[in-house]
């Protein structure tokens, strides 16, 4: 990928290597990190080299020309810590950089729209459905209300205004999306303010194989950290019946909401902690959420685990442990390493996968499926 704004933008921070060249960094640094735990072939997911974001973030930097004319630009931090003015971006998706100066050109010629705006938020998807949410510095009127609906509509995208405890949906807060992932059509709603993977590509090949290290099984599936249903909803194939968990209000929202659309009857989502659920899993706690679960009619034999990037915290860890096969997905490595240290007492890695979400980054995901001793 060839961009002009590489080593001023501090958002590609491997930009002097070519995408192989830095892909077999982050290898060769995972490998040596692991080394102590594992020494098999790591499966690598590969992104695509440039327009692989459906979700970006951009400041709105204001300048005046000559004749004292309001000009905008997108913004982004620099490495001197200095802000970095940018027309364009070669990692967001083609329809995110497609709307991008057409919206910029269209908020920077009306006064209304371009009043004390401070930063644009893009949610996308692979059906070219786009979520625009508007970020300003002053409360949003009837009038901004009424000129934001004109640019939903010529622009043909979904538009939120939001500003200091104040939000306003023009049409909806969410966008459609739909993946084929191991030969299956999947609907998924996206919600704004909720979780989302940003390299829709590297997200399907995510699930895939998780998939494909999962087999069929006539017993339940334990989920935490489980978001919208991204993982839960094609794994709910795989067994008898889900239950997951997930501690934010609007995940939990998305997580049901997709679950309708594709017609699965067999999840059960509940809106607690992992921590919270392990101590009700192992029946040390009542919680009045779980008052119509009935905890003892399930029969696990697999548990999914996708943390934050703290991983783990000791309970949930030792949760683990009791369960005949694990599958991790983490956002961490570090926390990952600290997190297999104590698995591997009991467990045994069978998989291992690196997913590059993030070209140009020095971040890596990974994945480990373990299976007890």
């Amino acid at each position: 990928m060839d961009c002009k704004y590489f080593g001023k933008c501090a958002s590609c921070v491997l930009h002097d290597m070519n995408y192989e060249e830095q892909l077999n960094h982050k290898i060769k640094r995972e490998k040596e990190r692991f080394s102590d735990l594992t020494t098999m072939e790591f499966d690598i997911i590969k992104s695509e080299e440039e327009h692989f974001r459906n979700r970006a973030e951009f400041r709105i930097w204001k300048n005046f020309d000559n004749e004292d004319n309001l000009t905008l630009s997108y913004a982004m931090n620099g490495y001197d810590k200095n802000v970095v003015e940018i027309n364009e971006c070669k990692i967001v998706s083609s329809h995110i950089s497609d709307v991008m100066p057409k919206l910029l050109d269209k908020i920077q010629n009306d006064q209304t729209l371009s009043f004390k705006i401070f930063s644009i938020e893009f949610l996308g998807s692979t059906i070219d459905d786009l979520l625009v949410t508007m970020i300003y510095h002053r409360k949003l009127d009837s009038t901004w209300i009424e000129k934001a609906k004109e640019l939903e509509k010529e622009l043909n995208i979904k538009i939120i205004g939001r500003s200091r405890k104040q939000k306003e949906i023009l049409s909806v807060d969410y966008i459609n999306e739909e993946l084929e992932i191991d030969g299956r059509n999947y609907k998924f709603a996206y919600e704004e303010g909720g979780f989302t993977q940003p390299n829709t590509k590297v997200n399907i090949k995510m699930i895939e194989w998780v998939l494909e290290n999962t087999s069929e099984s006539s017993s339940d599936l334990c989920e935490l950290y489980c978001g919208g249903g991204n993982f839960t909803i094609p794994l709910s194939t795989k067994f008898n019946k889900v239950l997951a968990t997930e501690i934010s209000k609007t995940s939990i929202k998305s997580a049901l909401r997709n679950c309708s659309l594709n017609e699965i009857d067999n999840i059960e989502f509940i809106r607690m902690s992992a921590e919270e659920f392990t101590e009700a899993l192992e029946f040390k706690r009542d919680f009045r959420r779980l008052k119509d679960v009935d905890l003892k009619s399930y029969d696990f034999d697999t548990i999914f685990m996708d943390p934050p990037r703290a991983g783990l915290d000791d309970i949930t860890r030792d949760l683990g442990k009791d369960f005949n096969k694990i599958i991790y997905i983490s956002c961490n490595p570090e926390t990952l390493h600290r997190d297999l240290q104590e698995l591997t007492k009991t467990h045994k890695i069978v998989r291992f996968a690196l997913f590059d979400q993030f070209s140009y980054t020095n971040h890596i995901e990974s994945g480990v499926v373990l299976e007890k001793r």
